[in-house]
């Protein structure tokens, strides 16, 4: 059974970094496309930004193109977002999941805030 695990989230001022990590239990190295997805109070799970197998093609939504930025280390099954430059309206629980996603882990709250 899939099972994702999300890590790296904590409480940020505006302008501040994080970096999010995934673990997949050997299911990120064996998936083409990997995608981050996120959840703000009250909102429905967006998706953040994906990548293909070799991570040379990646997609990031509009409202963090330029800021995040999503890598992958297949050999350690692991899934990376690197959080530039955030704001208040970044302030959700992040997760990993395929494009088409299966069971969702606990995710990792994300939360920034002067």
């Amino acid at each position: 059974q899939v099972q994702f695990v999300e890590s790296g989230g904590g409480l940020v001022q505006p302008g501040e970094s994080l970096r999010l990590s995934c673990t997949g239990s050997g299911s990120i190295r064996s998936t083409y496309f990997m995608v981050w997805y996120r959840q703000a109070p009250g909102k429905q799970r967006e998706k953040v930004a994906s990548i293909n197998y070799v991570g040379d093609v990646t997609y990031y939504e509009p409202f963090v193109r330029g800021r995040f930025t999503i890598s992958r280390d297949n050999a350690k099954d692991t899934l990376y977002l690197q959080m530039n430059s955030l704001i208040p309206n970044d302030t959700a629980v992040y997760y990993c999941n395929k494009d088409s996603p299966v069971n969702w882990g606990q995710g990792t709250q994300v939360t920034v805030s002067s």
